[in-house]
Protein backbone atom coordinates (compact mmCIF):
# COMPACT_ATOMS: atom_id res chain seq x y z
CA UNK A 1 0.00 0.00 0.00
CA UNK A 2 2.94 2.44 0.96
CA UNK A 3 4.19 1.77 -2.96
CA UNK A 4 0.87 2.18 -4.74
CA UNK A 5 0.83 5.79 -2.61
CA UNK A 6 4.14 6.74 -3.29
CA UNK A 7 3.52 6.23 -7.51
CA UNK A 8 -0.18 7.42 -7.23
CA UNK A 9 1.35 10.60 -5.29
CA UNK A 10 4.15 11.22 -7.53
CA UNK A 11 1.79 10.86 -10.44
CA UNK A 12 -0.20 13.71 -8.85
CA UNK A 13 2.10 16.01 -8.31
CA UNK A 14 3.24 15.62 -12.01
CA UNK A 15 -0.32 16.17 -13.43
CA UNK A 16 -0.79 19.35 -11.61
CA UNK A 17 1.96 21.08 -13.58
CA UNK A 18 -0.95 20.83 -16.43
CA UNK A 19 -1.67 23.96 -14.88
CA UNK A 20 1.80 25.84 -15.54
CA UNK A 21 0.12 28.52 -17.75
CA UNK A 22 -2.02 29.63 -15.20
CA UNK A 23 0.71 32.83 -14.96
CA UNK A 24 -0.69 34.31 -18.07
CA UNK A 25 -4.21 35.25 -16.60
CA UNK A 26 -2.29 37.81 -14.87
CA UNK A 27 -0.63 39.23 -18.17
CA UNK A 28 -2.29 41.13 -20.66
CA UNK A 29 -3.36 39.45 -24.13
CA UNK A 30 -0.89 40.96 -26.55
CA UNK A 31 2.01 39.90 -24.11
CA UNK A 32 1.16 36.52 -24.06
CA UNK A 33 0.65 35.87 -27.79
CA UNK A 34 4.05 37.57 -28.04
CA UNK A 35 5.40 34.75 -25.31
CA UNK A 36 3.29 32.25 -26.87
CA UNK A 37 5.12 32.39 -29.91
CA UNK A 38 8.82 31.99 -28.26
CA UNK A 39 7.34 29.34 -26.00
CA UNK A 40 6.29 27.39 -28.91
CA UNK A 41 10.07 27.40 -31.04
CA UNK A 42 11.23 26.27 -27.30
CA UNK A 43 8.25 23.37 -27.20
CA UNK A 44 9.68 22.30 -30.96
CA UNK A 45 13.57 22.38 -29.94
CA UNK A 46 11.84 20.33 -26.59
CA UNK A 47 10.45 18.01 -28.73
CA UNK A 48 13.20 17.11 -30.99
CA UNK A 49 15.71 17.02 -28.13
CA UNK A 50 13.10 14.47 -26.52
CA UNK A 51 12.82 12.43 -28.82
CA UNK A 52 16.42 12.28 -30.33
CA UNK A 53 17.77 12.68 -26.65
CA UNK A 54 15.72 10.59 -24.36
CA UNK A 55 13.02 8.45 -26.60
CA UNK A 56 15.02 7.08 -28.89
CA UNK A 57 18.49 6.18 -27.11
CA UNK A 58 15.97 4.25 -24.43
CA UNK A 59 13.95 2.29 -27.29
CA UNK A 60 17.38 1.34 -28.45
CA UNK A 61 17.75 -0.90 -25.46
CA UNK A 62 14.89 -3.03 -26.67
CA UNK A 63 14.88 -2.83 -30.44
CA UNK A 64 17.06 -3.90 -33.75
CA UNK A 65 17.34 -1.01 -35.54
CA UNK A 66 14.75 -2.04 -38.67
CA UNK A 67 12.25 -2.76 -35.63
CA UNK A 68 12.83 0.73 -34.40
CA UNK A 69 12.73 2.50 -37.67
CA UNK A 70 9.48 0.92 -38.47
CA UNK A 71 7.97 1.96 -34.87
CA UNK A 72 9.26 5.58 -35.50
CA UNK A 73 7.94 5.69 -38.99
CA UNK A 74 4.25 4.33 -37.79
CA UNK A 75 4.34 7.04 -35.18
CA UNK A 76 5.04 9.43 -37.44
CA UNK A 77 2.37 8.06 -40.20
CA UNK A 78 0.26 8.36 -37.04
CA UNK A 79 0.50 11.61 -36.38
CA UNK A 80 0.50 12.87 -39.88
CA UNK A 81 -3.25 10.64 -40.02
CA UNK A 82 -4.79 12.30 -36.91
CA UNK A 83 -3.59 15.78 -38.41
CA UNK A 84 -5.05 14.81 -41.35
CA UNK A 85 -8.51 14.47 -40.25
CA UNK A 86 -8.77 17.12 -38.10
CA UNK A 87 -7.82 19.24 -41.36
CA UNK A 88 -10.11 17.55 -43.25
CA UNK A 89 -13.06 18.24 -40.31
CA UNK A 90 -12.16 21.89 -39.87
CA UNK A 91 -12.38 24.96 -42.37
CA UNK A 92 -9.06 26.36 -43.84
CA UNK A 93 -9.83 29.65 -41.72
CA UNK A 94 -10.71 27.90 -39.15
CA UNK A 95 -9.47 29.82 -35.74
CA UNK A 96 -8.24 26.57 -34.06
CA UNK A 97 -5.23 25.48 -36.15
CA UNK A 98 -5.26 21.27 -36.36
CA UNK A 99 -1.58 21.44 -34.73
CA UNK A 100 -2.65 21.83 -31.55
CA UNK A 101 -4.59 18.20 -31.42
CA UNK A 102 -1.40 16.66 -32.47
CA UNK A 103 0.07 17.86 -29.76
CA UNK A 104 -2.18 17.48 -27.03
CA UNK A 105 -1.97 13.44 -28.32
CA UNK A 106 1.53 13.77 -28.18
CA UNK A 107 2.41 15.33 -24.75
CA UNK A 108 -0.77 12.65 -23.15
CA UNK A 109 1.56 9.66 -25.10
CA UNK A 110 4.43 11.43 -23.54
CA UNK A 111 2.93 11.34 -19.70
CA UNK A 112 2.15 8.02 -19.95
CA UNK A 113 5.24 6.99 -20.81
CA UNK A 114 6.87 9.32 -17.91
CA UNK A 115 3.98 7.62 -15.67
CA UNK A 116 5.22 4.02 -16.54
CA UNK A 117 8.97 5.00 -15.65
CA UNK A 118 7.90 6.62 -12.40
CA UNK A 119 5.99 3.39 -11.19
CA UNK A 120 8.84 1.38 -12.68
CA UNK A 121 11.57 3.30 -10.47
CA UNK A 122 9.57 3.06 -7.58
CA UNK A 123 9.18 -0.51 -7.98
CA UNK A 124 12.52 -0.65 -7.60
CA UNK A 125 12.94 1.18 -4.77
CA UNK A 126 11.15 3.99 -3.02
CA UNK A 127 14.44 6.14 -3.29
CA UNK A 128 15.05 5.52 -7.21
CA UNK A 129 11.65 6.48 -7.61
CA UNK A 130 12.00 9.76 -5.39
CA UNK A 131 14.91 10.76 -7.77
CA UNK A 132 13.13 9.70 -10.97
CA UNK A 133 9.99 11.72 -10.27
CA UNK A 134 12.01 14.96 -9.30
CA UNK A 135 13.64 14.70 -12.89
CA UNK A 136 10.60 13.98 -14.64
CA UNK A 137 8.92 16.95 -12.64
CA UNK A 138 11.54 19.08 -13.08
CA UNK A 139 12.05 18.72 -17.07
CA UNK A 140 7.88 19.08 -17.48
CA UNK A 141 7.61 22.46 -16.21
CA UNK A 142 8.75 24.36 -18.67
CA UNK A 143 7.83 22.14 -21.18
CA UNK A 144 4.35 22.62 -20.05
CA UNK A 145 4.63 25.94 -20.25
CA UNK A 146 6.04 25.58 -24.06
CA UNK A 147 2.68 23.44 -24.50
CA UNK A 148 0.49 25.67 -23.06
CA UNK A 149 2.20 28.89 -25.48
CA UNK A 150 1.60 26.11 -28.60
CA UNK A 151 -2.21 26.18 -28.05
CA UNK A 152 -2.69 29.85 -27.08
CA UNK A 153 -0.66 30.23 -30.45
CA UNK A 154 -2.67 28.03 -32.16
CA UNK A 155 -6.12 29.53 -31.29
CA UNK A 156 -7.02 28.37 -27.98
CA UNK A 157 -8.42 30.31 -25.10
CA UNK A 158 -6.11 30.63 -22.26
CA UNK A 159 -9.06 28.96 -20.28
CA UNK A 160 -9.19 26.18 -23.04
CA UNK A 161 -5.38 26.11 -23.36
CA UNK A 162 -5.37 25.29 -19.45
CA UNK A 163 -7.75 22.67 -19.19
CA UNK A 164 -6.36 20.86 -22.56
CA UNK A 165 -2.64 20.70 -21.17
CA UNK A 166 -4.03 19.60 -17.53
CA UNK A 167 -6.06 16.75 -18.92
CA UNK A 168 -2.87 15.67 -21.36
CA UNK A 169 -0.92 16.10 -18.56
CA UNK A 170 -2.37 13.44 -16.37
CA UNK A 171 -2.54 11.00 -18.44
CA UNK A 172 1.04 10.25 -16.37
CA UNK A 173 -1.36 9.37 -13.37
CA UNK A 174 -2.91 6.42 -15.99
CA UNK A 175 0.86 5.14 -16.72
CA UNK A 176 1.62 5.72 -13.18
CA UNK A 177 -1.31 3.05 -12.84
CA UNK A 178 -0.40 0.88 -15.25
CA UNK A 179 3.30 0.62 -14.18
CA UNK A 180 2.08 -0.34 -10.77
CA UNK A 181 -0.74 -2.78 -11.56
CA UNK A 182 0.91 -4.46 -14.44
CA UNK A 183 4.52 -4.75 -12.93
CA UNK A 184 5.62 -7.85 -14.99
CA UNK A 185 4.70 -6.55 -17.88
CA UNK A 186 4.89 -2.62 -17.91
CA UNK A 187 8.41 -2.19 -19.21
CA UNK A 188 7.38 -4.23 -22.53
CA UNK A 189 4.65 -1.98 -23.19
CA UNK A 190 6.35 0.92 -22.06
CA UNK A 191 8.86 0.16 -24.89
CA UNK A 192 6.64 0.07 -27.96
CA UNK A 193 5.51 3.77 -26.81
CA UNK A 194 8.94 4.82 -26.88
CA UNK A 195 9.59 5.41 -30.62
CA UNK A 196 5.94 5.86 -31.66
CA UNK A 197 6.20 8.60 -29.22
CA UNK A 198 9.44 9.95 -30.40
CA UNK A 199 8.11 9.87 -34.20
CA UNK A 200 4.78 11.60 -33.30
CA UNK A 201 7.48 14.20 -31.30
CA UNK A 202 9.51 14.57 -34.65
CA UNK A 203 6.52 15.00 -36.78
CA UNK A 204 4.71 17.81 -34.73
CA UNK A 205 8.40 19.73 -33.66
CA UNK A 206 9.09 19.58 -38.00
CA UNK A 207 5.68 19.56 -39.81
CA UNK A 208 3.85 21.83 -37.32
CA UNK A 209 6.17 23.90 -34.72
CA UNK A 210 9.28 24.71 -36.60
CA UNK A 211 7.07 26.50 -39.57
CA UNK A 212 5.48 28.47 -37.06
CA UNK A 213 9.20 29.82 -36.00
CA UNK A 214 9.72 30.60 -39.60
CA UNK A 215 7.20 33.31 -40.02
CA UNK A 216 8.89 35.36 -37.05
CA UNK A 217 10.60 38.97 -38.72
CA UNK A 218 14.05 41.02 -38.44
CA UNK A 219 15.71 40.75 -34.58
CA UNK A 220 12.61 38.23 -33.32
CA UNK A 221 13.77 35.89 -36.38
CA UNK A 222 16.92 35.52 -34.22
CA UNK A 223 15.63 34.84 -30.79
CA UNK A 224 12.91 32.41 -31.89
CA UNK A 225 16.06 30.42 -33.48
CA UNK A 226 17.68 30.60 -30.26
CA UNK A 227 14.98 29.90 -28.31
CA UNK A 228 14.61 26.71 -29.99
CA UNK A 229 18.29 25.76 -29.77
CA UNK A 230 17.54 26.73 -25.92
CA UNK A 231 14.80 24.11 -26.15
CA UNK A 232 17.24 21.43 -27.52
CA UNK A 233 19.90 22.48 -24.80
CA UNK A 234 17.81 22.15 -22.43
CA UNK A 235 16.67 18.23 -23.02
CA UNK A 236 20.14 17.13 -23.55
CA UNK A 237 20.97 18.57 -20.34
CA UNK A 238 18.70 16.80 -18.60
CA UNK A 239 20.07 13.59 -20.54
CA UNK A 240 23.56 14.36 -19.29
CA UNK A 241 23.07 15.94 -16.09
CA UNK A 242 20.33 12.96 -14.71
CA UNK A 243 20.67 10.37 -17.54
CA UNK A 244 16.81 10.68 -17.62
Amino acid sequence: MELFLWILGAALIDALLGFAGIFSFYLRDDMVKKLAFYLTAFAGGALIGGAFFHLLPEASEFFEPLQMSLLIVGGFTAFLAIEGYFHWHHCEDCEIHPFTYTMIVGDAIHNTIDGLVMAAAFIASIPLGIATALVIIGHEFPQQLGIFGVLFHGGFTKQKALIYSFLAQSTVIIGALLGFFLAASSEQFASMLLPIAAGGFIYIAGADLIPEVHKSRGAAKVLTFFTFILGLAFMLWIKLTFGG
